[in-house]
């Protein structure tokens, strides 16, 4: 049987915080919008006409029967929640049951809905009683209901006060006219320019949680907005995000465990297992809405926990503000500042200066691990045991941002050669066995579970300052000062080491600010005559240089530890115009492999450029059709 609207009992009204937030015309988009995603729509098509201040949304949902249609405008009606307890277990993108009774109560509110369930389905698997009403096991009124629609007009109270059938396709078409009508106040602070910016912005977060949804915005019947569907956000974000494109972009999803445990070790974090997946994810199916009920739909929140993460390659794309650090909590974007800071932290040292990461977190969490009664437009949550929520986040970027197969993965066979292999194997000895190991779970989920150096092989060094490294999939070029410049820098993370000389470096001209600073360092310095310091203790990677005394006093400017890090791993860094020789250049492409974040120095500027195989065959005008050409 159909999920069917009710009004809650008293005690669990009492419980919620708040009513829906409608404050703009974006704020009535984004209720409406949500209860269409919630009755299952795969198209929604919204239609702003901002001066008349008026809004449609229509979608291809499933759509209300009469019954349900004359209850859905009433305050605190909702299918979603019954008891108290299911406060506590929110599973859908709306549970108050105040949107459309807002609505109705801001201005004049009219729906048109048709179910797509039941009666229809029975009709075509009996062709006879469908072209013959007489002979079917409906009667005349439930089939009327199954194959028409409905027009209800709501008054300020939300009641019923107009209805009548209509011709209308499975879905639902919500309009509201003469929106805050009697608030004029409100209306003065909104221009219609604003309202559209503010509309775009929300259904860009909304569909990013939604990718497989087809999206289209119109101001009146000019387009605005149309959003191409995908399988994952990664798809979407270039449809948003200016400049970017598919090629920068990297998605990640990991499994987490299903139910985090409370008061573990301090070491569980650290070491909690992650499992990268490279397939695509099938998102879970809708299920009904606050007004939109849908019958036997099934729970959207996997039994497994995971996480999506799409961050744009520091060394390709990065923000000049951080609009694109956005986290999302079961299909909403949220605002979460512990979250949020995680991922600034994560991205540290590898954007440029005064630059922000592009980075979307989707977490698919349990909903007894989540508090939505926290704001009421339910942009901010409660996470119960944040910290455990941000070492996920922190150890899925880390990998993302590492370089190996499982992230850069070999060049696959041409199609055309994959065959030829498959027909050759079943007529000779010899067996190739790309299938066999690709198709053996248990060695991808080993290799899934590690994190391995890729095949990075040097060959050469042009102008003794670019390293020629040959990889599965083409060819790079390393830059060898910022590549040993990340090592060295990591290095200073993980060790700040300090040595003690005999022979005192004599600085001059200190102010008593950089005083402090050498200070703050853990570089002491002491009176050596007038204007003159004396300094024992220098960084360990300082400390044989001949120009220890200017690295110093570099130094001393910087009023943090990591400046300096950064500022001593530049100076030690080698030179380019160094000649290496092949063991030396091999040796450091395999400890830049190593690093954290190995893409960027740490002062933002890309490590490698990539030229892959299939770039080279464009550029020399390769053919690799079997037959046109004497090799492959």
């Amino acid at each position: 049987m159909p999920v069917t609207i009710q009004t809650l009992p008293t005690e669990v009204i009492n419980l919620i915080a708040a009513g829906e937030v409608i404050d703009s015309i974006a704020a009535a988009v984004r209720e409406l919008v949500e209860n269409s995603l919630d009755a299952g729509a795969t198209r929604i098509v919204v239609s702003v006409w901002p001066e008349q201040w008026r809004v449609q949304v229509a979608d291809n949902g499933t759509g209300m029967d009469l019954e349900n249609l004359r209850q859905a405008a009433s305050p605190h009606s909702t299918s979603k929640i019954t008891t108290e307890a299911d406060l506590y277990k929110i599973d859908t993108l709306g549970f108050r049951g105040e949107a459309l009774h807002s609505l109705a109560q801001l201005g004049c509110l009219e729906v048109l809905s048709r179910s797509n369930d039941l009666g229809l389905g029975d009709f075509s698997e009996n062709p006879e009683s469908a072209s013959n009403p007489a002979k079917s096991s409906f009667n005349k009124g439930g089939m009327e209901n199954a194959r028409s629609g409905w027009r209800v007009v709501y008054n300020n109270a939300g009641v019923a006060v107009e209805v009548e059938t209509a011709a209308i396709a499975p879905g639902t078409v919500v309009t509201v006219d003469n929106l805050f009508g009697n608030w004029p106040v409100r209306r003065s602070f909104l221009s219609p320019a604003q309202q559209m910016r503010s509309i775009q912005l929300t259904l860009q977060q909304i569909a990013i949680c939604h990718p497989h949804v087809n999206w289209q915005l119109r101001q009146g019947t000019t387009p605005c907005l149309h959003v191409t569907p995908g399988s994952t956000a990664e798809q979407l974000l270039p449809q948003f995000v200016r400049g970017i494109r598919l090629n920068d972009l990297q998605y990640l999803k990991v499994n987490l465990p299903s139910f985090p445990e409370r008061n573990k070790s301090p070491d569980y974090f650290a070491h909690t297992q992650l499992f990268l997946s490279k397939t695509q994810p099938s998102y879970p199916c809708p299920i009904p809405d606050a007004q939109f009920p849908m019958p036997n739909a099934p729970c959207p929140i996997p039994n497994s926990q995971f996480l999506e993460l799409v961050i744009g390659l520091p060394d390709r794309c990065h923000r000049r503000r951080p609009d694109w650090v956005k986290v999302g909590v079961n299909r909403r974007v949220v605002r979460s500042p512990e979250l949020e800071q995680t991922i600034l932290s994560a991205f540290a040292r590898t954007c440029p200066r005064d630059r922000y990461p592009v980075c979307f977190v989707h977490l698919q969490i349990s909903p007894s691990e989540i508090d939505w009664n926290r704001h009421p437009a339910k942009v901010e949550i409660y996470l119960h045991d944040p910290s455990f929520w941000q070492a996920q986040v922190s150890a899925a970027i880390s990998r993302a941002l590492h370089l190996n197969d499982e992230v850069l993965p070999p060049a696959p066979i041409p199609a055309r050669v994959g065959q030829l292999l498959k027909a050759s194997e079943q007529k000779s000895a010899y067996s190739v066995g790309i299938s066999a190991r690709q198709n053996d779970e248990g060695d991808e989920q080993e290799k899934a579970n590690q994190i391995g150096l890729m095949e990075l092989r040097a060959i050469a060094q042009v102008h003794n300052t670019y390293i020629v490294a040959e990889h599965s999939s083409g060819m790079w070029l390393v830059e060898q000062h910022i590549a040993h410049e990340r090592v060295l820098y990591e290095q200073l993370c993980a060790a700040w080491q300090l040595k003690c000389l005999e022979k005192p470096v004599i600085l001059s001209q200190l102010s008593a600010l950089q005083i402090d600073n050498l200070s703050r360092l853990g570089l002491e310095v002491e009176s050596f005559g007038e204007q003159l310091w004396a300094a024992r203790e220098v960084p360990e990677l300082l400390a044989d240089r001949d120009d220890c005394a200017d690295a110093l006093f570099e130094l001393s400017k910087v009023a943090d530890l990591q400046a300096a890090q950064v500022a001593t791993a530049c100076r030690s860094a080698m030179r380019n115009g160094t000649p290496l020789s092949l063991s030396q250049m091999q040796n450091l492409l395999d400890e830049w492999q190593q690093t954290r974040n190995p893409r960027t120095c740490p002062h933002g500027r890309p490590i490698y450029f990539a030229l892959e195989e299939s770039t080279l065959a464009r550029i020399f005008r390769r053919s690799w059709v079997i037959g046109k050409s004497h090799g492959i």
